[in-house]
């Protein structure tokens, strides 16, 4: 077992399980359609980030560090697209006025790893802290990426399991969209600190 297992997990465990951009769609989706569908959206997050985590250890993070325009672009492009997506959970309908849209789902939430900031954070940040020169470029990749797929799951669950049970004191439509608002605000608030890094 190398040296830095478990301060990876550590690291692993503490950027997913803190809010961004993931767990607060994620929380939302299960306020407005509960835990059961919500689970592809929380495998989406799983297999995306594990295959995009696996991808820049490997490799494509050399190349974003090399053309220095592409790291303002992923950042300025994921928080324009993350804006769109607080705008549309701010103004989803409360169900009783018509059945919102589905949750992101398995490939969307998948997809949505390339354009979220926090994701490109920890994936660089990850690459570049425990890839363990000297050693087999793809194998450290796939132990880095295989941690994180481990601890995904029982990280984001919670948020899940928070908003499933905040929707059960969001049985008014009005308190329902304030939730949705609430939750819109924060998802704008977490890409601030990835912003202006």
């Amino acid at each position: 077992m190398n040296g830095d297992f478990w301060p990876l997990v550590g690291f692993s465990v503490a950027m997913t399980i803190t809010p961004g951009p993931n767990n607060l769609m994620v929380a939302a989706a299960a306020a407005n359609h509960g835990i059961t569908e919500t689970v592809p959206h929380i495998l989406g997050i799983t297999v995306g980030f594990t295959l995009m985590l696996a991808i820049v250890a490997g490799g494509l993070g050399g190349v974003v560090d090399a053309v220095p325009f592409l790291h303002p672009v992923l950042q300025w492009g994921g928080a324009a697209w993350l804006l769109y997506l607080a705008w549309k959970i701010a103004t989803a309908p409360p169900p009783s006025e018509q059945r919102s849209r589905p949750p992101l789902g398995f490939f969307g939430a998948a997809a949505f790893q390339w354009v979220n900031p926090k994701a490109w954070m920890i994936a660089l940040s990850a690459a570049s802290e425990f890839v363990v020169p000297g050693r087999p470029l793809l194998l450290e990749a796939g132990r880095i990426a295989g941690i994180f797929a481990m601890v995904a799951i029982p990280c984001i669950l919670p948020w899940a399991m928070l908003g499933s049970g905040t929707a059960r004191i969001l049985n008014a439509p009005h308190r329902l969209q304030a939730f949705n608002i609430v939750m819109a605000v924060l998802l704008v608030a977490s890409i601030v600190p990835v912003l202006v890094r």
